[in-house]
């Protein structure tokens, strides 16, 4: 059994007492008894992440109650989870839940755990979370910076009200494949004037007009977004965001060159632009876009079906600080024109190739 002889226990703990970041994400047999021997090991533990293991729930007021002496040795119990937060409260400050189901009433249990200053959270795919839950988590740990909620299939505009009214310095926010998300609540975003990172990806609802209003230029100083993705949006149609560097709009098959254009002239700075799987784009549409990109150094067009040699030339006359491109699956460009495409652009260190012209290869320099 893991750490029984304490011999070993102590051996461990002085090899693991500067430890700072556990990750058991995955073990799903873990239990009680393991995770208190393991992290009894490791008393300067700042981080910790138990995403996807298999995490049970009894309800009642007996949470604030049970301790050590109750713990499971054939599962990992909130309760045990719970009194090991209480526990760490004055250091610990990042916590990955994601993929434990996680219940309203638990995430309100650790939101009110006195002392702790949670500054980083990940939730991703608890499904049960309702909207009255993350308005409580957000009152009582308002000093979050990264709060991941992508897959929480529950929520739906109020959360981002909430969000936005209660962690005012959040920085980094993942609300990816929320599909009742609506423009209307993404309005709320214009609240978060210390956001850089947003991911919507699969937000189907959100047409972009909503962020737009919130996180574009207007009356007041912008949020500084560096990073947008909107992958699989199929509803966007708005996008404008002069300091945006980094954007994914991949998966979206409905994107034409005219979108292009716009997406283009209403993000001029990008730096990293991912646009796989859009295949209604054309040598047309690039020839009118490249221009307004002259800081591109990411550049991702794979699986773009119709684009050819044409734009290839477009990117190198254009995209001088291109250093990656990923033009796999792109039947319409052979290998003779990658080849002289890096000799056009020899600073491009890397350029992603698969199945182009029946080939199967990768150039890095």
């Amino acid at each position: 059994m893991l750490l029984a002889q304490p011999e070993t226990a102590q051996r461990v703990q002085q090899v693991l007492s500067g430890l700072c970041e556990l990750n058991l994400a995955g073990l799903w047999d873990l239990t009680d008894l393991s995770f208190n021997r393991l992290s009894s090991c490791a008393p300067s533990l700042e981080r910790l992440s138990l995403a996807y293991c298999h995490l049970t729930f009894e309800l009642g007021p007996a949470w604030g109650s049970l301790g050590p002496q109750d713990s499971s040795p054939s599962q990992l119990s909130f309760h045990n989870l719970l009194r090991f937060v209480k526990e760490r409260a004055g250091r610990l400050h990042a916590l990955d839940l994601s993929g434990t189901g996680l219940l309203p009433e638990a995430l309100q249990a650790l939101g009110q755990v006195a002392g702790l200053q949670l500054q980083e959270l990940s939730l991703h795919g608890c499904q049960d979370l309702s909207t009255e839950a993350v308005a409580a988590l957000c009152r009582l740990q308002s000093g979050l910076i990264s709060l991941d909620l992508g897959g929480c299939s529950g929520l739906a505009d109020g959360a981002l009200v909430a969000i936005s009214r209660g962690l005012g310095h959040l920085q980094c926010l993942s609300l990816r494949k929320l599909q009742r998300l609506t423009d209307a609540g993404c309005t709320a975003l214009g609240g978060l004037q210390e956001l850089q990172s947003l991911d919507l990806a699969e937000c189907c609802l959100v047409s972009g007009w909503g962020l737009a209003q919130a996180l574009g230029s207007g009356h007041r100083a912008p949020a500084p977004v560096a990073s947008l993705s909107l992958a699989y949006c199929a509803s966007l149609k708005v996008l404008r965001f002069p300091q945006l560097r980094q954007l994914s709009l991949s998966l979206l098959p409905a994107l034409t060159d005219k979108g292009l254009v716009a997406v283009a002239k209403g993000c001029p700075s990008l730096e990293d632009l991912v646009l796989s799987h859009c295949s209604l784009l054309s040598d047309e549409g690039w020839a009118q876009a490249a221009s307004s990109w002259p800081r591109l150094r990411h550049l991702n067009l794979s699986s773009c079906s119709q684009l050819t040699e044409q734009t290839l030339d477009t990117i190198g006359q254009a995209c001088k600080q291109l250093r990656m491109l990923d033009v796999s699956m792109c039947p319409g460009i052979s290998m003779a024109a990658i080849r002289h495409f890096q000799a056009q652009l020899p600073q491009v260190a890397c350029i992603q190739s698969r199945f182009v012209g029946g080939a199967d290869l990768t150039l890095t320099l």
